[in-house]
């Protein structure tokens, strides 16, 4: 393998070979749209608006955001998304991107949703995981309840051991299909209940590989050492820590809700402190590769090559089945196509699902992009040069 250089993000040849040039035309205008954040912030607000009224928008998702973000509405449409990232050396990450449920009966349909994808990447081995929320598997209100130290009533107890027995579910079907359960991380004022579920199926589930990983979103500046402390409750437990790392999805509603309710806020007070816990989390777990196995979610082209040079100096394997790289499918092709290039592991956060009940996460995402600094501007100037290099 060829020495990592500093450059390695900087080719677009590899990192567009997937798209042809009607596909990067369409990028193209598809971020600068998103680049104007006025334009994003009507339009959300008018989509939201719009969703709420029950009227007929799925088509013009389908045909801007949807088919650059997602992967597809059926599991038909995946495989050819699926196909065609595995053509370039890089995996998928399945997500059912169906969001702001609250009733039983769409935490059950949830559950099917998922074990029917964990069956379709036992048979499909490029699908390294699939993504879950426990807010898709229980009432939002109920983890709040329980974080707040409220009572529960017996009728909330019975619910709970409801949200427990779906996740458990799900967690021995992963067990069966040999395949990875990616636990995202929610707001703090939910968190911990999430976080204790997750440490016990970890404990149950990984004691041979793991299976099942916790998200740790280090915005937060408890999360590093709450990492160190999840580590050495595997170690001594006796079981693979599933670690998935990232900055995190939530800051600007965390610092609000924190100032409104006059409670400290959980969030590092600058970048520098986010970027120096999020690098440290990444060394942590090379350090300690044997006991843990780690997904290094970022789209910070600096942090990953911080990890990819600590991996070549550490003389770890490039390809070692406790390391994986991911970016969101539609963004970082830069980052994912030539890590895969260079013999990492690497794959693609791929949402999918019927349209209508995707666009929430497609609403959440637009909003998310304006709010990091720089990263509309970069996708776009990438997509540029190389229109300009296929000329």
């Amino acid at each position: 393998m060829a020495p990592i250089t500093d450059d390695i993000f900087e080719n677009t040849e590899v990192a567009f070979a997937h798209k042809t040039d009607a596909e990067l035309q369409k990028a193209k205008w598809l971020f600068s749209l998103i680049g104007n954040n006025k334009l994003v912030a009507v339009g959300t607000s008018l989509a939201g608006l719009a969703l709420k009224l029950h009227l007929p928008i799925s088509p013009i998702f389908r045909l801007t955001v949807y088919d650059h973000f997602c992967g597809g509405e059926t599991f038909a449409e995946c495989k050819r998304t699926i196909a065609k990232l595995k053509k370039n050396g890089v995996y998928a990450m399945l997500n059912y991107g169906v969001e702001l449920k609250e009733e039983e009966e769409d935490f059950d349909k949830t559950i099917e949703k998922n074990i029917e994808a964990i069956e379709f990447a036992g048979k499909n081995k490029d699908v390294k995981v699939l993504c879950i929320k426990i807010t898709g598997f229980g009432r939002f209100g109920l983890f709040e309840k329980i974080q707040a130290g409220g009572k529960l009533t017996g009728e909330e107890e019975a619910e709970l051991e409801r949200v427990v027995a779906r996740f458990d579910k799900v967690c021995k079907a992963a067990v069966k299909n040999d395949v990875a359960v990616y636990v995202d991380a929610e707001e703090s004022w939910i968190q911990d209940p999430l976080d204790a579920m997750t440490e016990e199926m970890m404990a149950k589930y990984n004691t041979k590989k793991a299976i099942v990983y916790n998200t740790f979103q280090h915005y937060r500046h408890d999360r590093l050492k709450y990492l160190k402390q999840q580590l050495a409750a595997a170690q001594k437990g006796g079981y693979t820590l599933g670690a998935k790392l990232v900055r995190g999805a939530y800051m600007e509603k965390e610092r609000s809700r924190a100032a409104e309710m006059g409670y400290p806020s959980p969030i590092h007070a600058d970048k520098a402190g986010v970027d120096k816990d999020y690098d440290a989390a990444v060394n942590l777990c090379l350090d300690h590769i044997d006991a843990v196995s780690v997904c290094v979610a970022s789209h910070s082209e600096e942090s990953n090559l911080k990890a990819i040079k600590s991996i070549d100096r550490k003389g770890v394997k490039r390809d070692h089945p406790h390391i994986l790289f991911s970016q969101l499918y539609g963004m970082g092709d830069n980052i994912t196509f030539n890590l895969a290039a260079a013999g990492f592991n690497a794959c693609k956060y791929l949402p999918y699902g019927p349209v209508k009940d995707v666009i929430p996460y497609l609403i959440r995402r637009a909003q998310e992009n304006t709010s990091v600094a720089g990263q509309t501007g970069r996708e776009l100037d990438l997509i540029q040069r190389e229109i300009k290099r296929r000329r």
